[in-house]
């Protein structure tokens, strides 16, 4: 594919992100400092006050900082995010909502879908690759991330296929129809997922059952075949 890559877009960097790609650079406090020409009083105030919002010379600073990073930190970076999200939907009371991103990523001929490891065999399986929306994230970042934390492959939205709760999980689900833009696919979280694969799109009721899928999300599937 001649199409460049795009990578994961951070609408508004705060001190959680900004510490995230610290972790996933593995710099130091006063390394990401010097990186930044910031104050290391300002880096230990993002690890002291994560929401703070970071101001806009540093925003564009951040930006670039990411943009210039190696594939292996990208792919980091998405996951620290990732984790943070799980630790803190486990430590969220019990009864509160969920709101997922689900990311229908196509290329070509094919769909992507990861096997998810189940306990109890009954639950569900093959999915489309997706993420946890924490309050104040862009849907669609989210799905872009997730993607690239699970599979290694770089997407972006093409279309919002629209919203459910799902039938099966409960949780409020937002559904996005993305286009492959680079990246090998593979299994980048061995600890919730068997597998990550590319399938013939005609063949996705093959993986998952087709009551399961999002109407408009077979229908787009179906379009494109």
């Amino acid at each position: 594919m001649s199409q460049p890559a795009r990578d994961t877009v951070i609408d508004q960097w705060t001190g959680r992100h900004a510490c995230a790609l610290q972790a996933a650079l593995r710099m130091s406090q006063d390394e990401m400092a010097d990186r930044l020409g910031a104050a290391k009083r300002t880096i230990a105030s993002w690890h002291s006050t994560p929401d703070v919002r970071i101001r806009p010379e540093l925003q564009r600073a951040l930006d670039t900082m990411y943009e210039q990073a190696p594939e292996s930190v990208k792919v980091r970076f998405a996951r620290q995010l990732r984790a943070e999200d799980r630790a803190e939907v486990d430590a969220a009371p019990a009864g509160v909502t969920l709101t997922v991103a689900i990311a229908v990523v196509t290329n070509e001929t094919d769909v992507l879908l990861v096997c998810r490891r189940e306990d109890n065999p009954g639950g569900i399986t093959w999915q489309f690759p997706a993420g946890i929306v924490k309050p104040g994230a862009k849907s669609r970042t989210v799905a872009v991330r997730e993607t690239l934390a699970e599979t290694g492959i770089h997407c972006s939205v093409v279309q919002d296929l629209g919203s459910r709760v799902h039938p099966v999980t409960g949780v409020f689900a937002e559904y996005f129809l993305c286009a492959y833009l680079a990246g090998q696919v593979e299994n980048r979280d061995t600890d919730e997922n068997v597998d990550a694969i590319w399938i013939p799109r005609q063949r996705v009721t093959d993986f998952i059952a087709p009551e399961r899928i999002y109407p408009p999300a077979l229908q787009a599937l179906s379009e494109e075949s």
